[in-house]
């Protein structure tokens, strides 16, 4: 039935399912060359099970990556996941997070180190508690991968520490404005650019240019976490964290806390799960912040597509090209889309497979952007605040 609404609904994204399901092959299959992905080795085998469990759209990419280069980033992925998965277990109290977090890349050099602490319903608890075989593997790279790996550890765990108020201390970031919220962008996600660009570098898969490529290697990341960011909103809400910046709200006073949005601007549609804004000032209020935030994603486009243009290898091009054409189609879901306060909100999976294929070069990917960019501004109402602005 599923298969038959999408031939009526969508009948190109299902012609993209059944060629990427039956027709596809990977630019570079890594089982094919276990030497290089230690698919030999049975630790790192269990290392890939771990990439397969926290994330199943990055683990196709990484697999598909060239040579030891898919091996690396597994690794790398997997150390910041580890990282990640510390700040984002809300039963840590701080006194226990926060030297975790700033230490955390010094971990790495303490073989058979793991973590038990967490939360028992922490999503990627186990990683943390066999998180002895990523350090015996991360051990087993060359010295400038390790050396780029720990330094992005570190400074990333950092940065996660500096926005965690450790008692009454006033002295923790605080996501107050707009550069606040870039800082924050740029400690969780911007320097993950920045590390995947060294790592395409001292593996010699890439030139050494794209190494230097720090602002635009920010971006990259910058795109994808404020995407993620927005669509978030309600599951970020309900586990008690928030990450858009006051700013956004403005200073009219129609939301005196930001998790008053919750309540008030958005009603069901009748006999449906989706919501629509309510006709209220509370309601036009929350529609004009969306766009407001999905316009400061929008943003970083031009420089997202200026790294790719840089890159020559065809795995590491697939591999940058694929998050960034997912990212600017969920901002089109999202536009003047009440669920977002209410709920998680994605791209269909047929579309997302018709994206992946589409997305092999960079006019193609130029054209995603510039055809996703004109529908998302078709979509905002003639009376938005960002209706000029928001263009592509």
């Amino acid at each position: 039935m599923e298969y038959l609404k999408l031939a009526v609904a969508h009948p190109s994204e299902l012609r993209s399912l059944i060629t990427y399901n039956v027709w596809r092959d990977p630019v570079h299959d890594f089982k094919r060359n276990p030497k290089d992905s230690g698919w030999d080795r049975e630790r790192m085998r269990e290392c890939w099970s771990f990439l397969d469990a926290t994330s199943r759209s990055f683990a196709a990419v990484i697999k598909e990556l060239k040579g030891e280069l898919s091996r690396v980033i597994c690794i790398f992925y997997l150390v910041l996941r580890g990282l990640d998965t510390v700040e984002d277990d809300m039963t840590l109290k701080p006194d226990v997070k926060i030297p975790l977090l700033l230490d955390f890349h010094k971990k790495l050099s303490e073989p058979g180190w793991n973590f038990t602490g967490s939360g028992p319903n922490e999503k990627d608890r186990q990683l943390l508690v066999e998180f002895d075989k990523v350090i015996a593997e991360y051990q087993m790279l060359n010295e400038g991968c390790r050396f780029v790996i720990a330094d992005i550890c570190a400074r990333m765990g950092a940065g996660m520490a500096s926005y965690i108020e450790l008692g009454d201390s006033p002295n923790g970031l605080t996501m107050e404005g707009w550069r606040d919220y870039d800082l924050y962008c740029h400690f969780v996600a911007g320097l993950v650019g920045e590390g995947l660009s060294g790592l395409f570098v001292q593996t010699k898969i890439e030139k050494p240019l794209i190494g230097l490529q720090l602002s635009l290697s920010n971006h990259m990341g910058l795109f994808l976490q404020k995407t993620n960011i927005i669509r978030d909103y309600a599951e970020d809400c309900r586990e008690g964290r928030s990450f858009w910046p006051k700013e956004c709200w403005g200073s009219g006073g129609v939301f005196a806390r930001q998790t008053e949005v919750q309540r008030g601007v958005v009603e069901t549609y009748p006999g449906s799960n989706s919501y629509k804004f309510t006709d209220t000032v509370e309601g036009r209020k929350a529609r004009e912040v969306l766009s407001t935030m999905l316009l400061d994603a929008v943003s970083h486009v031009t420089s997202s597509l200026e790294y790719l243009i840089l890159l020559r290898d065809q795995s590491v091009f697939n591999f940058c090209a694929t998050p960034q054409v997912m990212a600017i189609a969920t901002l089109e879901v999202l536009v003047d889309n009440a669920n977002v306060y209410k709920k998680n909100v994605k791209i269909r999976k047929s579309l997302a497979v018709r994206l992946i294929l589409r997305s092999t070069n960079p006019r193609d990917v130029a054209g995603i952007f510039l055809d996703v960019g004109r529908s998302i501004h078709k979509k905002l109402r003639a009376d938005d605040p960002n209706y000029i602005r928001c263009t592509v």
